[in-house]
């Protein structure tokens, strides 16, 4: 789910070490964010993301 550079709109990694990828969903035009753990694969919480603004190229 949502690899490094697969679909993925903004990364970021907290202070915790947990990861944060926002992935855009075309089917429902909004951006999933999804916090995995430090390891990078396990999922800790997944959410559409009403308040992100994805970036539009141009």
């Amino acid at each position: 789910m949502a690899r490094k550079g697969i679909g993925v709109v903004k990364e970021e990694v907290q202070k915790d070490g947990r990861i944060r990828r926002w992935i855009y969903v075309e089917e429902e035009d909004k951006c999933l964010r999804v916090v995995f753990l430090p390891d990078g694969e396990t999922v800790h919480n997944a959410f559409f993301d009403r308040n992100f603004k994805k970036e539009v190229d141009g």
